[in-house]
C-alpha cells in the first residue's frame, strides 16, 4: 500500500543515467579523482582511498560525475555499492553516474538506493546474466517510493544524522586502535615502565625468552571428516575463522566425545596462534577445546601471564612471519615456533602490562558495540522511513 501523499514512479521518470565516456588520459579528467567499485564500502556509501586518474595510470573510458550526482556500481548489486560524492570526478565504466530530475531530492534517492527495497529488486534483476549486473533498461524500470519533497528532505536529514554519528564512532575506534598500538610499542619493548603495587616504577632488566619457555606447545589436529561420528557434538574445535575477538569459545564446528579423542584438547586459558597461512592471528581459549592443525596452542605456565603472551604475539607477528619464510603458503612449524625469541619482564610486570592493554581493548570493544548499535538503528530507520511505515513531521 502506498502511503497517503506518496507516489510510486519508475526510476527513469525521476532520474537519469549519464551517457558518453571521457578519456582519463586527457585534461581535465587526468587530474580528477577516480571512483571505482573498490572505493565504495558496501551498505554505507563510504568513499575510501580515491586517487587521481593520472596517478592510477588509467587508459580506458570513464564516466564523468559531479557533486550533484549519485554513483552506483552496476556490477554485483548484491554488494550494495552506492555513494554520494562531494566532489567532481570520474567513475569506472562499471558504475553509473546518476542525476535526479525535478521533484526528487538527490540525498533521498541515495538513501533509497541503499535501502532494502531497491537492493532486493536490483539483486533479483542482476541474476539474469552470468556476471551479476544490472543494465540501464532494467534500472529504469525499478519502482521508487516518493514522498512529497519536504518529506524527502526530512528523511534524508534524519538518515544523514545517523551517518554522521556512525562516522564519528568509526573515527573514535580508529583513534583508540592507534593509541593501543602506541601503548604496545612502549610497553612491550620496555621503553615505558609502569608502576608496581607500591607506586614505584618497575625496575630490572628484561630477559630473553623463547615461546617454549612460556609453556607447552601443542599443535592441533583434525579428526577424519569422512566419519560423521566425530562431529556435531558439544566440544569446541577452533580454527582461525573462530578468532573474532580476544577470547574464543562456542566455536562454529564442534566435536563429539569420539572426535575429541582423535584431536588434542587444550585447557582454558591457552593462547592459540595460527602458524599456517594467516600467521600470527591469535586468541585465548575461554574453555577447554581442540584446534585444527593450523594452530599451535601454548599452555602458559605459572611463571608467565597468558594475557601478556597474547599481546606479545599480536605485537610481534612480524617475527613469526620472518620465521615462516616467503613461501606461497607460509608455514611456521612447531619446532620453529618454539624457538621464536622475545625479551620479557617478570610475571608481575607482565600482568600489569596485560591489564593496561586489556583496558584499551575494552574501550575499543565498547566503541565497536556502539557502532554496531548505530548501524542496526539506521537499518531499522531506513526500513521504516523509506516505506512510509513511519512518517516524519515536516
Amino acid at each position: 500500500m502506498v502511503p497517503k501523499g506518496w507516489e510510486v514512479k519508475s526510476f527513469e521518470d525521476v532520474a537519469f543515467v549519464g551517457n558518453g565516456q571521457v578519456d582519463p588520459r586527457e585534461e581535465p579528467y587526468s587530474s580528477m579523482w577516480h571512483i571505482g567499485p573498490e572505493n565504495v564500502t558496501s551498505d554505507t556509501g563510504r568513499i575510501k582511498n580515491v586517487r587521481q586518474c593520472s596517478e592510477l595510470g588509467l587508459i580506458s573510458g570513464k564516466y564523468e560525475f559531479d557533486r550533484e550526482s549519485i554513483v552506483y556500481s552496476k556490477i554485483r548489486p548484491n554488494l550494495n555499492k552506492v555513494c554520494r560524492p562531494d566532489f567532481d570526478g570520474v567513475c569506472s565504466a562499471d558504475m553509473y553516474p546518476i542525476w535526479t530530475k525535478e521533484g526528487l531530492f538527490a540525498d533521498y534517492l541515495f538513501y533509497y538506493m541503499l535501502g532494502p527495497k531497491f537492493y532486493s529488486t536490483a539483486v533479483s534483476m542482476s541474476m539474469r546474466t552470468g556476471m551479476p549486473k544490472i543494465n540501464r533498461t532494467d534500472l529504469d524500470t525499478i519502482k521508487i517510493n516518493i514522498p512529497p519533497l519536504p518529506e524527502q528532505q526530512k528523511i534524508a536529514k534524519i538518515l544523514s544524522t545517523w551517518d554522521k554519528a556512525i562516522s564519528t564512532t568509526e573515527r573514535l575506534i580508529e583513534n583508540s586502535t592507534q593509541q593501543k598500538k602506541a601503548l604496545m610499542q612502549q610497553l612491550l619493548t620496555g621503553k615505558k615502565r609502569l608502576l608496581d603495587e607500591s607506586g614505584k616504577r618497575f625496575e630490572g632488566e628484561w630477559k630473553d625468552a623463547t615461546v617454549s619457555s612460556f609453556g607447552k606447545v601443542i599443535t592441533g589436529n583434525t579428526p577424519p571428516k569422512n566419519d560423521s561420528s566425530n562431529y556435531d557434538g558439544s566440544i569446541s574445535w577452533a580454527t582461525a575463522e573462530d578468532f573474532k575477538r580476544k577470547y574464543v569459545s562456542n566455536t562454529k564446528v564442534k566435536l563429539t566425545e569420539s572426535g575429541a579423542t582423535k584431536a588434542r584438547i587444550v585447557p582454558k586459558g591457552s593462547v592459540l596462534v595460527t602458524c599456517i597461512a594467516s600467521i600470527g592471528k591469535n586468541a585465548i581459549a575461554n574453555e577447554d577445546l581442540a584446534t585444527n592443525q593450523q594452530i599451535n596452542s601454548v599452555v602458559i605456565n605459572k611463571k608467565n601471564s597468558n594475557e601478556f603472551f597474547y599481546y606479545l604475539i599480536e605485537f610481534n607477528t612480524h617475527k613469526l612471519l620472518a620465521w615462516a619464510g616467503t613461501t606461497a603458503l607460509p608455514i611456521l612449524n612447531k619446532t620453529s615456533f618454539e624457538k621464536v625469541k622475545f625479551i620479557v619482564p617478570n610475571l608481575k610486570e607482565q600482568q600489569k602490562i596485560a591489564t593496561v592493554l586489556t583496558n584499551a581493548d575494552k574501550e575499543i570493544g565498547l566503541l565497536e558495540q556502539q557502532l554496531a548499535d548505530l548501524q542496526q538503528e539506521k537499518k531499522a530507520l531506513m526500513q521504516q522511513l523509506l516505506t512510509g511505515k513511519k512518517r516524519v513531521v515536516v
